[in-house]
């Protein structure tokens, strides 16, 4: 063997060691508590490792912490314990690419703990941002009522993981009024297709495009059918808004094009900039739609979510009752799994651009995504 690649593998090899090392980073601060019993917080410091090791269950961690923040009242105890929440995970890579977080809504049961989100591997895509992150939420916790670590994560643009764990009964309980609003939402948006029905019916004889002007998933997804299915993406939205274009496109049957000045107009042009773009576009291996279902699995039958259609996008995913979660995951995967080509990558980010900005996080929110990539 040269020495060029002893030298090589030996770099290589102090790399990997030195990230098997971050398992030691909160353990002085723990073990130099004097708070709770004699011994008790060295007994704690000496658990760290082992829930930081790649093998360790993720949810792990955040019960240890809860205990060391059970210690005392100190900001010396709070520090540490904050301390082993945003520790980064080993993981070894090269069986894995990605990290592990756990996805159990009920830990840490800290409140002081809760909405600071971990340190990850700089070698993991995204790493950056997700690290940033970590070091803002020890100093301001993100909002993280009724959701894991790693939705916590998600709803802050990071998804470059897998899920472990499952959230637990209350933790869902406590998201049952999110969903209640979302299919509240949902019933607004029937009540709005039945109107936009009617108008559509009315400009049939003229032009479906300026059915679609009302419609933003209707462009994408083409055809005067799809323009209903996605009038009621505007739940977002004032209904008296909707309500109103819908007459103005009633007085309009003269001029097809006279519809383009409504502020949907842009959503619009959009969708058909990406269903012309879908030709250049190639998703690789992956579909990457989304769907909204209720009475998953683990949540109650009333309860409506959104998750990737495609097995490969939804590997070690969680299901979500927020829908940007889900369009995170998917814009990732292109990336990580799925080995799409950049014009698909650009599609699925200005999509996802649009949903965030819609504000709308009802069931539509999967049609008009979909139709957003042309499907």
């Amino acid at each position: 063997m040269s020495y060029s690649k002893i030298l090589l593998i030996s770099a290589v090899l102090a790399t990997v060691e030195a990230r098997f090392g971050q398992e030691q980073v909160p353990v002085q601060a723990v073990s130099s508590l004097q708070a709770g019993n004699p011994g008790e917080a060295a007994t704690l410091a000496g658990g760290i490792p082992g829930v930081l090791l790649a093998a360790a269950d993720p949810c792990d961690k955040l019960t240890l912490a809860d205990k060391i923040a059970a210690l005392g009242t100190g900001a010396d105890v709070l520090d540490a314990a904050k301390g082993v929440v945003a520790a980064e995970q080993n993981f070894n890579p090269f069986v894995v690419s990605v990290p592990a977080i756990c996805g159990d809504a009920s830990l840490p049961a800290t409140e002081a703990l809760r909405g600071i989100v971990p340190l990850v591997d700089p070698a993991v895509t995204g790493s950056d941002a997700e690290n940033a992150n970590s070091a803002t939420s020890l100093q301001n916790p993100f909002d993280a009522t009724g959701l894991s670590v790693a939705e916590v994560m998600q709803a802050q643009g990071f998804s470059n993981f897998t899920i472990k764990g499952q959230a637990a009964g209350g933790a869902a309980a406590g998201g049952n009024a999110n969903a209640g609003n979302n299919n509240g939402n949902a019933n607004t948006g029937n009540a709005n297709n039945n109107q936009n029905t009617g108008n559509n019916d009315n400009n049939n004889a003229d032009n479906a495009n300026a059915n679609t002007g009302n419609a933003n998933a209707g462009s994408s997804c083409g055809g005067a059918a799809s323009g209903n299915a996605g009038a009621s993406n505007n739940t977002g939205n004032a209904n008296t808004g909707n309500a109103n274009n819908n007459n103005n496109q009633n007085q309009n049957n003269g001029n097809n094009n006279a519809n383009n000045g409504n502020a949907n107009t842009g959503n619009a042009g959009n969708a058909n900039n990406g269903g012309a773009a879908t030709g250049a576009a190639d998703f690789g291996k992956c579909t990457p739609t989304i769907d909204f279902q209720t009475g998953r699995a683990g949540r109650k039958a009333d309860e409506g979510t959104f998750l990737p259609t495609d097995a490969l996008v939804a590997q070690g995913q969680q299901d979500a009752l927020n829908p940007n979660i889900i369009i995170n995951r998917v814009c990732d995967q292109l990336t990580n799994v799925c080995e799409a080509n950049d014009a698909a990558k650009t599609q699925c980010l200005d999509a996802k651009a649009q949903i965030l900005a819609s504000g709308d996080k009802s069931a539509d929110v999967a049609t008009t995504f979909n139709g957003l990539l042309g499907f």
